[in-house]
C-alpha cells in the first residue's frame, strides 16, 4: 500500500461557499433565487410564533369533537413523510403520527443517506421496481410516473456524487458483469466499467489493489433526516396534521371507521419541570403567539353572560325584595368587571419580548458525555431510538383516539405490530443493525463518490466509504441480524473493529483517530425478503408500506406515489389542493467564511430575541465548529414542525455535529440552542430536552480522549 495518502482534493462541502442543490454544486453567488429562494414564494413564510408541544401549529381539522380523518400515517420517517407530503397535493385530512420525539428518528436517522440506483436489486422485485424511478425523482425538473413531483422545490442537500463498486480481484470482475446486467434489466441506465487507470484518477485514495470498478453515475446521497424533514416540513405547511410522542396501541375497526388508540408520552425531566411550576404534563397551554386560549375564554364568557343576564332579570325583578335585587345588581357587576379582565388578559403563555440570554444559558445543566444512563437497546429503535420514549424515561401523559377512513402502516421495524392489531399476521419485521463510525471533516477529501467493495452474497452490499454532504467521511455499515444471538451481542469494540478492517480495504489512508461520532440503525427486513407495498388482506383501507429496508430512501419518492394509487382503487376521493405550494426554503444559510460574523463567550454577540434584532441574530454564532448563527437557529423553532430539543436544532442547523461535539469546555454550544429554544417556546431550560448518551454510539465517551483514539487505530490494525 501507500506509504501517504494523497494530497487534498479540497471537495465542496454543502454550506461552505456554497451548497448542492439538486444534485449539482451552486457556488454562493448563484445561490440567491435558487437555493435561496423569495422567502415570500415559498410554504412557510416567516412567523412569529412557534408550535405547540409535540404536534403541529395547524390541524388538519376545525375541531376535536368527532373528528374524522381522511388518511393516518403512521410512522414519519422517509417513507410516511414521502407519503404524507405526496397526499397535501389533495384536498385531504391527513394525520401523521410518530411514535418519537421528532420525524426521522428510526432507520431514517440511522443510514448512509446513499440514493442507489438500483443495479443491486434482483429484478423482478419491488425493490427494483421502485428504486431507479425514485432515484431519477431525486435531480429531475420534470414530470415522473405521472406526477410533477419536484423534489428541487424542498432544498435539502442532495449531491449526485456516482458510485463505485470495486474489485480487488479477478475473479470479483464476473461480479461486476453480473451487477451491470443486473442493473440493464432493472432499467438503470449509465453503467459503466471502469479499468484501474481511469478508477486512480477518480478516486487516488483507493486501496492500490482494486483492478477495476462498476460506476453508476446516478447515485448521490443526502442527509437522510434532512430529507425527511423537508419533506414533513412542506406536508405540514400544505395541510397535514402532525403529532409526535404518539405510539400507536390499538387499531380496531367500528362503523366503517379505524379507530386508532395513541399513547401520548413526554420526557420524564419534562414532566417533573412542568409539575414543579404547576402547569399540565401534556404542555396543552397554548404556544406564545399562536393566539391560544380561546376555549379557555369562550367558556368564561358563556358562563359570565349566562350569570349576568340572571343577575339583571333578578335585579330587575319587582316581585324580589329590594336588598336581593341590591345584591344582584353588586353582584352582576362584580362580574362583568372580573369577566372583562379574564377577557382582556393575553392567553397562555406571556407574549416572548426580550431576553438575556446569558440568563437563560447559566441555567444549563452541562450536556451529558459519559455514563450508561441512556444507552438504546435494540427495541428502542424501532420507535425511535435516542428518541424513544423509553432512551429519555418517557412518562405516558394522555391517551387519545384518532377516527379515520384509511391507514397507512409505514412504522417501520414496529410495522409488523401494527399489522397484527387488525389481525395480520402474514408477515414478520426481522431487524437488521447497521452500525457507522463518522470521521472528522478532514478526512472527507479521500473519496468523492460512494465506494462499496463487491457484494456478499449473503450480507449484500457490505461497508463502505463515503464523504457526506458537509465533507465529513463515513464509515459502516455492519449488517447484524437481530434474530442471530451472536451478531445481535457483538461487543462495541467487536463492532469497531469490523468496520475499520474492513473499510482499510477499500481506502486505506483515513485516520481513526478523526472519529468524532459513532451511531447506528435498525433496518426493517421483513420475512418475504422483499418490500411490502399492499392493501392489507384483512381491510383494504389499510395500506401497507412496510419492510422497507435499502434502498428505501431511493424509492421513497416513487414508493408515495404507488400508495397514492393504492388509496384511490381503494375508493379515496383525491380533489386537488388548491393552494398547494411546493416550495420549500431551506434552513441552513451557506457562508463564505467568517465574514459579517461574530464569536465570543455567552451575553457578548447575543440577541434579545426580538425580531428588531434579527440583524444581530445573523451575525452571532452559536456553533463554533460549523458557524450555526442564532438566525439559524430561530428561525428553525418557528418553522412548521414542533422543536424542543437540542437533538431537534441539531439535525436541522449542525449546531453540536462538528469537531467539538459540543464540548462545554470550548463553546458550549448545546446550552446556547437550549437556551434559544427555552426562549423562543416561552418555557424554562429545564423543559427542553438535550443530547442523550451514549443512545446508539458504541464510544465510551462523547469526546473521546487519546487512550480511546489509540484503540480505534489498533482496531484498523487488527485484521
Amino acid at each position: 500500500m501507500k506509504s501517504q495518502a494523497p494530497p487534498d482534493r479540497k471537495l465542496p462541502q454543502h454550506g461552505v461557499k456554497g451548497a448542492y442543490y439538486g444534485g449539482r454544486w451552486v457556488d454562493l453567488e448563484d445561490c440567491a433565487g435558487t437555493f435561496q429562494p423569495d422567502s415570500s414564494k415559498c410554504s412557510q413564510c416567516p412567523t412569529g410564533s412557534t408550535c405547540p408541544r409535540s404536534r403541529s401549529r395547524n390541524a388538519a381539522v376545525a375541531s376535536d369533537e368527532e373528528t374524522v380523518y381522511d388518511v393516518v400515517v403512521v410512522g414519519a420517517g422517509c417513507i410516511g413523510a414521502a407519503i404524507a407530503r405526496e397526499l397535501s397535493r389533495y384536498a385531504l385530512r391527513t394525520l401523521l403520527l410518530e411514535s418519537a420525539d421528532d420525524v426521522s428518528q428510526g432507520a431514517t436517522k440511522g443510514n448512509s443517506g446513499i440514493v442507489h440506483a438500483g443495479y443491486d436489486d434482483k429484478p423482478g422485485s419491488l425493490h427494483a421496481k421502485f428504486c431507479w424511478p425514485g432515484n431519477q425523482m431525486f435531480p429531475q425538473l420534470g414530470e415522473c410516473l405521472g406526477s410533477g413531483v419536484v423534489y428541487r422545490e424542498l432544498r435539502f442537500g442532495y449531491q449526485l456524487n456516482g458510485s463505485l463498486v470495486v474489485a480487488t480481484k479477478k475473479e470479483e470482475l464476473k461480479i461486476l458483469d453480473e451487477l451491470m446486467e443486473r442493473g440493464r434489466k432493472n432499467g438503470v441506465q449509465r453503467l459503466r466499467i471502469v479499468q484501474k487507470e481511469e478508477l486512480f484518477k477518480m478516486e487516488p485514495a483507493l486501496n492500490p489493489d482494486c483492478i477495476a470498478a462498476l460506476h453508476s453515475p446516478d447515485a448521490g446521497n443526502v442527509i437522510p433526516y434532512e430529507f425527511a424533514i423537508a419533506l414533513t416540513e412542506n406536508a405540514v405547511d400544505n395541510g397535514v396534521e402532525l403529532r409526535v410522542r404518539r405510539e400507536v396501541t390499538d387499531v380496531q375497526k367500528k362503523n366503517g371507521l379505524f379507530e386508532v388508540d395513541v399513547r401520548h408520552w413526554e420526557p420524564k425531566s419534562y414532566v417533573d419541570a412542568r409539575e414543579k411550576m404547576g402547569k399540565s404534563a401534556d404542555g396543552s397551554e397554548p404556544a406564545s403567539g399562536s393566539g391560544g386560549g380561546w376555549i379557555f375564554k369562550s367558556g368564561i364568557a358563556v358562563s359570565s353572560v349566562s350569570v349576568m343576564v340572571k343577575g339583571i332579570m333578578m335585579a330587575l325583578d319587582e316581585n324580589v325584595n329590594d336588598d336581593v335585587r341590591l345584591q344582584s345588581a353588586l353582584a352582576t357587576a362584580f362580574v362583568f368587571v372580573v369577566t372583562a379582565i379574564l377577557l382582556m388578559k393575553p392567553s397562555g403563555a406571556k407574549k416572548r419580548g426580550p431576553t438575556v440570554l446569558k440568563d437563560l444559558v447559566d441555567k444549563c445543566l452541562p450536556p451529558v458525555g459519559t455514563g450508561m444512563d441512556s444507552k438504546v437497546g435494540v427495541a428502542d429503535m424501532f420507535t425511535g431510538g435516542s428518541g424513544s420514549w423509553n432512551a429519555v424515561q418517557g412518562v405516558t401523559v394522555g391517551r387519545e383516539t384518532v377516527k379515520t377512513r384509511y391507514v397507512i402502516n409505514a412504522a417501520g421495524s414496529s410495522s409488523d405490530k401494527l399489522a397484527k392489531m387488525i389481525g395480520d399476521d402474514s408477515f414478520y419485521i426481522k431487524p437488521r443493525l447497521g452500525d457507522y463510525l463518522l470521521l472528522n471533516r478532514n478526512q472527507g477529501h479521500l473519496t468523492s463518490h460512494t465506494i462499496f467493495p463487491t457484494p456478499d452474497p449473503i450480507l449484500g452490499k457490505g461497508v463502505l466509504v463515503q464523504t457526506t454532504l458537509w465533507g465529513n467521511l463515513i464509515l459502516g455499515p455492519t449488517a447484524r441480524d437481530v434474530h442471530k444471538e451472536e451478531a445481535r451481542d457483538m461487543s462495541d469494540a467487536s463492532v469497531q473493529e469490523y468496520i475499520l478492517s474492513k473499510c482499510k480495504k477499500l481506502c486505506p489512508y483515513f485516520d481513526p483517530k478523526e472519529t468524532l461520532h459513532a451511531f447506528c440503525g435498525a433496518r426493517a427486513k421483513s420475512s418475504r425478503g422483499d418490500w411490502i407495498i399492499e392493501p392489507s388482506a384483512k381491510d383494504g383501507n389499510f395500506i401497507h408500506v412496510a419492510g422497507i429496508d435499502s434502498p428505501g430512501l431511493a424509492g421513497s419518492p416513487a414508493i408515495a406515489l404507488e400508495v397514492v394509487r393504492l388509496l384511490q382503487d381503494a375508493g379515496l376521493q383525491t380533489p386537488p389542493n388548491k393552494s398547494f405550494n411546493p416550495n420549500r426554503a431551506p434552513i441552513i444559510t451557506p457562508k463564505a467564511d467568517m465574514r459579517g460574523l461574530k464569536m465570543g463567550p455567552v451575553g457578548k454577540n447575543d440577541s434579545n430575541g426580538t425580531d428588531a434584532e434579527e440583524a444581530k441574530m445573523a451575525s452571532n454564532v452559536i456553533c463554533k465548529c460549523e458557524k450555526v448563527t442564532e438566525l439559524e437557529v430561530v428561525r428553525a423553532v418557528r418553522r412548521s414542525l414542533p422543536i424542543d430539543s437540542t437533538q431537534a436544532i441539531r439535525k436541522r442547523t449542525r449546531a453540536g455535529m462538528g469537531h467539538c461535539q459540543g464540548d462545554p469546555d470550548n463553546y458550549n454550544c448545546e446550552c446556547r440552542v437550549k437556551a434559544i429554544i427555552a426562549r423562543e417556546n416561552n418555557v424554562s431550560v429545564d423543559e427542553v430536552g438535550g443530547r442523550p448518551w451514549p443512545a446508539t454510539s458504541t464510544l465510551t465517551q462523547r469526546w473521546i480522549d487519546d487512550d480511546e483514539k489509540n484503540d480505534l487505530e489498533q482496531r484498523m490494525l487488527s485484521r
